[in-house]
């Protein structure tokens, strides 16, 4: 347990809740969940499901009509063939990565993921005893893997690869070429690759690439992607995973072994997620594209701070490195002197130090609000 680690973002959340029962007014930006209602064909879909009586156990790799609408969902998105069996539902999508690192890295094992990254692979690397080989994510390569660090890091005792694109926290997206590098080397060292997609929706500037739809890679390649973030279903906890059936039948024993199953009606909401009308899902990211621009205008503003525009997900991640402070304390004076929760770049990983992390999934009120109150706190900083 003591190898375990946290997802920062929560105790943030919580420490932020607690100023607020003492009165004082916070901006969160630290958590990333979209702002919206979950659409009204989805909610209603549970509604019918759960006036039906879908509220009893269910197969433990999923329903099957979900698993099928998820299959279907995949070949037309990743332009590859995926069948039902290879698809397994999770409670949310966390369990594919802790799942996958628990199958795949035995006590001594190398995994390579990227840093600053999304924290619990490095924590579930540490907690099974495998050993965490971090890729430098870069400001000045647009935040992609360093490939001549992972060219030297990749080994015989690599068992996994972990690529996030695009990237929690940077907003980075991965390059064609550099993926079918990553993809080369996986295919030739035969190392599975568990390729987290969750922010695949939100995509603003050029082009997605999945390495699962590269030539080869159906037999290496472990998609990760859920309906949190593109169906704005954080509170409906449900995630999938698409691999090889082997590891399908792994993992399905691991559901059996911890949560047994997913709720049945959840699940049916996504069915009607998946093949129901997609305009709120494009609304949702026109809007964030929007805010992007809002933010990272408003910050390059800011004393002290620069910020390169993402091109995906809805963070971003400014540059605080003139101000000559570790990110934990910027973040904590934020919180405490103008009431405006983020996240420190360290809480993604040591490649995260002088950066800060914010989400923009919040109105664009309160993004202006929490600009206007980072201002006078940023310029005693750089004072």
């Amino acid at each position: 347990m003591g190898r375990l680690g946290t997802e920062s973002a929560f105790e943030v959340l919580a420490r932020a809740k607690a100023l607020e029962r003492q009165g004082q007014e916070i901006v969160h930006l630290e958590i990333g969940e979209p702002d919206f209602d979950t659409p009204a064909h989805i909610r209603d879909a549970a509604k019918r499901a759960l006036d039906a009586g879908a509220t009893h156990y269910g197969p433990s790799a999923g329903l099957p009509e979900l698993r099928t609408a998820i299959a279907k969902h995949i070949t037309e998105t990743r332009e590859t063939p995926v069948t039902p069996e290879e698809v397994v539902v999770t409670p949310g999508a966390k369990p594919i990565m802790f799942f996958v690192i628990l199958a795949l890295a035995n006590r001594g094992d190398e995994v390579i993921y990227p840093n600053p990254g999304f924290p619990i692979y490095e924590s579930v690397i540490n907690f099974v005893g495998g050993v965490p080989v971090p890729i430098p994510l870069l400001e000045e390569t647009g935040f992609g893997f360093d490939l001549e660090v992972f060219e030297r890091r990749v080994s015989k005792k690599t068992k996994l690869i972990i690529v996030n694109s695009p990237q929690n926290p940077t907003g980075g997206v991965l390059e064609r070429a550099q993926i079918e590098r990553i993809a080369d080397i996986a295919r030739t060292l035969r190392i599975p690759v568990l390729t987290d997609e969750v922010y695949r929706q939100f995509l603003y500037d050029g082009e997605f690439v999945s390495i699962m739809s590269l030539p080869g890679m159906r037999e290496h390649a472990i998609l990760l992607d859920g309906f949190s973030k593109s169906y704005a279903m954080t509170g409906w906890r449900l995630g999938y995973g698409v691999m090889p059936v082997p590891l399908a039948e792994h993992l399905t024993r691991l559901m059996v072994n911890s949560a047994s199953c997913t709720a049945s009606f959840s699940q049916l909401a996504g069915i009607a997620a998946l093949e129901g009308d997609q305009t709120p899902v494009a609304r949702m990211v026109a809007e964030f594209k929007r805010r992007r621009d809002l933010v990272v205008e408003g910050l390059d503003r800011l004393p002290g701070v620069s910020c390169r525009s993402p091109r995906g997900a809805f963070y971003v991640f400014p540059n605080v490195k003139k101000l000559g402070r570790p990110s934990s304390e910027i973040a904590d004076r934020l919180m405490q002197e103008a009431g405006v929760a983020v996240l420190p770049g360290t809480a993604f990983g040591e490649h995260g130090e002088g950066y800060l992390r914010l989400s923009y999934a919040n109105s664009e009120a309160n993004l202006r609000k929490a600009l206007d109150r980072m201002a006078p706190v940023l310029a005693r900083l750089a004072s």
